[in-house]
């Protein structure tokens, strides 16, 4: 193998072990069996456009909702490169008991380009505060974030404590892990990103005109992407090809300065501030944050709990949805119900009130 074609091959791998989708279409060996979500509307979007809300350096948000507005919230923030979409299978099934709001990161699906080109997680971070500020009102929301979404949670706690004491009253964290997000995936690997590429920068640039050349000519490394393959052994094409055109379409900016910053991150001093219930969901075969990194992450939280949805890769929310709703509906409710016992010492009584707060 050539020079170059090592380069092309190492930074192949690092797009398929960071990133939440880039190399998917020739992940996935294609099954000769019906595929069951084959006509899943993926793209629907939730009923209520609730418009764009304004960042803290003027980036506008798309936010959208669903279920009744009264009913407890849950937000959720979705996983690098992709959009809220993502959270299909979540929003569809349990806004008849809960207030879903869902919202696209700067520079992700249908928000606004970062101002300033600001991309990174600690920005993020501050978004996800403004739409929890927004759609919880006076009373307080679920968290739900996947991958780079659980991450900005973790953030938040560390940087926005007031947002986060105040207005978060449980966190699920699916796919995420608390530092070392190439250890698992990659191994060895990592060490041969900076003396043979660079910098981390650098590798993620590489990384970029790779997953561009990739969506072009997807056939060329259909074997290497099989093996570092982010799904189960058994996902839907279906899936994986929805998100792979979303990893297709995010802007570059994402995939070089957003992707640097995920490969240096580094959380776990934030993890301590997370006092509230913590629910830590992970798939069988996940590569990019596996179980034992889950693992890890549970034991640092104070009130953590692990759940390993079987058969699923990183995107297990998507793959393995009905587990994975199971599971989020249980956390929700138990986290509803301890605030609501807390407040009123009664385990039978409603829902917690919640200002309604128009989003603009």
């Amino acid at each position: 193998m050539t020079r170059g074609r090592t380069a092309i091959v190492t930074a192949g791998i690092a797009a398929g072990a960071v990133a939440g989708g880039v190399i998917g279409r020739t992940v996935i060996q294609r099954r000769r069996h019906i595929d069951p979500e084959a006509h899943e509307a993926l793209a629907l979007l939730p009923p209520e456009d609730l418009g764009s809300v304004r960042s803290f350096d003027g980036t506008e948000l798309a936010v959208r909702a669903a279920g009744p507005a009264e009913a407890p919230v849950i937000v959720f923030a979705h996983g690098f490169s992709l959009d809220l979409t993502t959270w299909h299978y979540q929003w569809t099934a349990l806004s008849e008991r809960f207030r879903c709001v869902l919202f696209d990161f700067r520079s992700h699906g249908q928000s606004q380009a970062a101002v300033g080109g600001d991309v990174s997680i600690g920005a993020m971070a501050h978004d996800l505060a403004r739409v929890i500020e927004l759609a919880a009102g006076d009373g307080r929301a679920l968290v739900v974030g996947h991958s780079m979404g659980g991450m900005t949670a973790l953030a938040l706690a560390e940087s926005r404590p007031d947002v986060f004491t105040g207005r978060v009253a449980g966190v699920a964290l699916a796919g995420v892990a608390s530092s070392g997000l190439l250890r698992g995936a990659m191994g060895s690997v990592t060490g041969l990103l900076r003396p043979r590429l660079g910098s981390v920068r650098e590798a993620a640039r590489r990384v970029n005109r790779v997953r561009r050349y990739v969506v072009s000519r997807p056939g060329d490394i259909g074997g290497l992407a099989a093996r570092m393959s982010q799904f189960g052994p058994d996902a839907s094409h279906h899936l994986v090809d929805y998100v792979v055109g979303l990893a297709a379409r995010a802007p570059s900016s994402v995939w070089t300065d957003g992707l640097a910053g995920l490969m240096d991150l580094d959380l776990r001093h934030a993890v301590r501030h997370v006092r509230q219930p913590a629910l830590v969901v992970v798939g069988e075969h996940d590569r990019i944050t596996p179980p034992a990194a889950a693992l890890e992450l549970t034991g640092e939280l104070s009130d953590g709990r692990l759940e390993v949805i079987s058969g699923a890769g990183h995107i297990a929310m998507m793959e393995r949805h009905e587990e994975f709703n199971r599971a989020l509906m249980s956390f929700a409710d138990e986290v509803f119900q301890i605030k609501r016992g807390r407040k009123r010492g009664n385990s039978s009584a409603g829902p917690p009130t919640r200002t309604k707060r128009r989003i603009a």
